[in-house]
């Protein structure tokens, strides 16, 4: 059982270690947690290395490993990165208003295996009120359960905002080798392109710069109920 001081830090270093791959210095931690002197962040690190909860990395400063995460953490405590705005229902025709802005369903994209690239218009649904009007979005159908820690359920129609580029740790459509499209969560450093699940059973997917392609950057979603 960790202290609530504990797992915010456990929390913390997670975060910094999934958003850019280095570990927070002692003044981040420290001032991630109000506290007055780095000897509290000293006594922290250990409690959670003599617990199992993270790893001195030997050689190198400033170094750790995430080992586990305690149970009682949520989903948005472990990524938080983004929370999706979910529209319930609301995507059968008869509750379309004819002149509300639409974004066309480009057919279905993988949070888990890798589908065909985008494919053609299959249908079109009413742009989220939430959304800019002026940007370039499409929809597309969820295949999987790799998403599903970031809260995007196998069935929801994903909204996508149109770009071709992305900041560290957001939900992209990246296309791969220009024929297979997928959902999932973005890392760069250096010359990889880490391509992320959000569930603990699949494995992060390790590419060359030159074979992935950002197509669009998740926004909101919708979900039947």
């Amino acid at each position: 059982m960790l202290t609530k001081k504990q797992k915010n830090l456990l929390l913390f270093i997670n975060k910094k270690l999934r958003s850019s791959g280095v570990s927070p210095s002692y003044e981040e931690m420290k001032q991630s947690l109000n506290l007055k002197s780095k000897s509290g962040i000293h006594r922290l690190i250990s409690a959670l290395e003599e617990r199992g909860f993270i790893k001195r990395l030997a050689h190198k400063a400033r170094a750790l490993e995430v080992i586990k995460l305690p149970e009682t953490a949520s989903a948005n405590d472990i990524y938080n990165n983004f929370s999706p705005s979910v529209i319930k229902g609301g995507l059968d025709e008869d509750q379309i208003n004819p002149d509300e802005l639409e974004v066309p369903v480009l057919g279905k994209i993988a949070a888990g295996t890798p589908v065909e690239a985008i494919q053609n218009e299959v249908a079109r649904i009413p742009l989220p009120n939430n959304l800019e009007k002026n940007g370039d979005y499409f929809g597309l159908k969820v295949q999987g359960d790799s998403m599903i820690e970031a809260g995007i359920h196998e069935g929801d129609t994903v909204i996508i905002k149109r770009t071709d580029t992305a900041d560290n740790g957001k939900i992209v459509v990246a296309l791969i080798d220009e024929h297979e499209a997928m959902l999932k969560r973005i890392r760069k450093k250096g010359k990889v392109v880490a391509l992320e699940s959000a569930n603990r059973n699949y494995e992060t997917k390790i590419f060359g710069p030159d074979r992935v392609k950002v197509q669009g950057v998740l926004v909101s979603l919708y979900r039947n109920f």
